[in-house]
């Protein structure tokens, strides 16, 4: 059962086994599971309900960033250096992914495990991700996915000596429309909205749309979870409808994501005696470039990214000094709503950008970095993201930036644009040196966050952690966190997988205990 917000004209009161805060990768995983234990469930989402079938998903980015994006797509970190991407509807941010599906790489667990994490050893988490693949139906993209940029990002990157492979894919039937960020028309690509949310509901859980939760509540004298408030909200304004929703619960799961968790945790006054509340917030900085071609590229074309390249992804040291690497790079793809409001300039310099579309063609690298930031809340209980590149951020960054512009011009690339407010342009690999002393911090650039992690971090030292390696919160029985808040670094690729992954793990503690 799903119930929008204009359906509920009263306020409501429900008791529970679980109530889960957030649909998304987190919240669905965990949902299907423990309602398939057995346990009676409610699931509350904040953003809407968009499905294919009543045609919510018109391809049309200005609509779709209202529909489904948090902020209607325009929230940014406090010095405007970060464009923060999450999810605001029933399944999450998994909507509007691009369905690149990786496992948390082997040497990525280690490092949890150094970090204080245990319980989520590269072998526990194996057979869970084999169920999660299948479930998704994750593979590698097949050649007939390839869109041109993907092909001369395929030829130039083996010129230039790397190792290109197929990127794994959640999709099932896939149509090859080119609207993978604006949320799939055709119910191909398995985010949460079409595989964990029905499954959780087929097994008996319910969920309620446009629900804001407003505090999660404690048992007096204990501290223990013992439900949430919430709030219907009128889905055209986001504003507060009227209805109330009070609920008790025998555990809260907190699934709203890297971004919205933490707001939630301390809007509910919840306590936080290691300090780490809010604080390392890690997201995936994206650094881009633009290419002008002779020939038709059309970046919108088919699915995003079919190829990519890993040879990057761990960074290199030599004698302790960064040499490169630190981040995935994959070719780029961008509608063209999306390509106006990006590229530089400004009057008839951007005219004549936007008239030359078809033929710009774009690479992309997702920053694995490793000097968080923090989210705080102001006076009015709105939240701050404070966020800047700093240290070897910077130059995994300025890495990032000149491997693309190598590849595009590799590629046959005319002109390259860089998407900062100076509007800088290279005419030749030659040039390729000015991005060492780019301007890109503090708003020069503005780069996409699609991947917050960190801000609930979970170890088994309660002095350092938020979250036990259990997902139940040191300082609050009864509370388990199932979102990437919980991750003491980012997984280095696309956190979905393992976001499920965890919530499972998440899901089994619960049901053991309350069982």
């Amino acid at each position: 059962m799903i119930r929008e917000g204009h359906e509920i004209k009263h306020d409501l009161r429900e008791e529970v086994d679980v109530v889960i805060i957030g649909s998304g990768c987190g919240g669905a995983a965990a949902a299907k599971h423990l309602a398939e234990g057995g346990l009676s469930v409610l699931i509350l989402e904040k953003g809407g309900y968009y499905t294919a079938a009543r045609g919510d998903f018109d391809q049309l980015s200005d609509n779709m960033l209202a529909r489904i994006d948090g902020g209607r797509g325009l929230d940014t970190s406090t010095n405007g250096e970060l464009a923060l991407m999450y999810g605001n509807c029933v399944g999450g941010a998994s909507v509007h992914y691009w369905a690149d599906s990786w496992r948390l790489p082997e040497d990525r667990a280690r490092i949890y495990e150094e970090k204080g994490v245990s319980g989520h050893e590269h072998e526990v988490l194996a057979p869970i991700f084999d169920e999660i693949e299948k479930d998704h139906n994750v593979h590698p993209a097949d050649p007939v996915y390839r869109n041109r940029m993907n092909e001369l990002f395929i030829e130039a990157g083996g010129r230039l000596g790397w190792h290109i492979e197929d990127v794994p894919q959640a999709r099932r039937g896939c149509v090859a429309s080119g609207h993978c960020y604006q949320g799939c028309s055709y119910d191909a690509k398995q985010s949460q909205l079409v595989t964990y949310v029905p499954a959780a509901l087929k097994a008996g859980a319910r969920l309620y749309a446009d629900c804001e939760v407003t505090a999660i509540t404690r048992e007096p004298g204990t501290g223990r979870a013992s439900g949430v408030s919430a709030r219907f909200l009128d889905r055209a304004t986001g504003r507060p409808a009227g209805p109330k929703l009070e609920v008790k619960a025998r555990a809260v799961v907190l699934a709203a994501g890297g971004y919205a968790s933490p707001v939630i945790w301390m809007r509910s006054g919840l306590p936080n005696g290691s300090g780490e509340v809010g604080r390392n917030l890690f997201t995936n900085p994206n650094p881009y470039l633009y290419a002008l071609y002779d020939e038709e590229i059309y970046l919108w074309h088919n699915i995003p990214a079919a190829v990519g390249t890993s040879d990057f992804r761990l960074p290199r040291y030599e004698n302790g000094r960064y040499v490169e690497g630190g981040y995935l790079l994959h070719p780029n793809q961008i509608q063209p709503e999306f390509l106006a409001v990006t590229l530089p300039g400004f009057g008839g310099a951007h005219a004549g950008l936007v008239a030359q579309l078809p033929r710009l063609g774009s690479a992309v690298a997702w920053i694995d970095d490793e000097h968080g930031g923090e989210v705080t809340l102001r006076e009015d209980g709105t939240p701050s993201y404070h966020y800047a590149l700093q240290g070897d951020d910077v130059l995994k960054a300025r890495d990032a930036l000149k491997k693309q512009a190598q590849l595009l011009f590799e590629s046959g690339a005319r002109e390259i644009f860089v998407p900062d407010s100076a509007g800088t342009r290279l005419q030749g690999p030659e040039e390729i040196a000015q991005l060492d002393t780019l301007e890109i911090q503090n708003g020069a650039m503005l780069f996409a966050a699609p991947h917050p992690a960190g801000t609930l971090r979970m170890g088994d030292d309660p002095s350092r952690a938020v979250v036990a390696s259990t997902h139940e919160a040191h300082e609050v029985p009864g509370l388990y966190v199932a979102d990437p808040s919980v991750f003491p670094l980012p997984p280095s690729v696309d956190p979905s997988l393992t976001i499920m992954a965890f919530s499972v793990i998440a899901a089994r503690n619960i049901l053991s205990h309350l069982a």
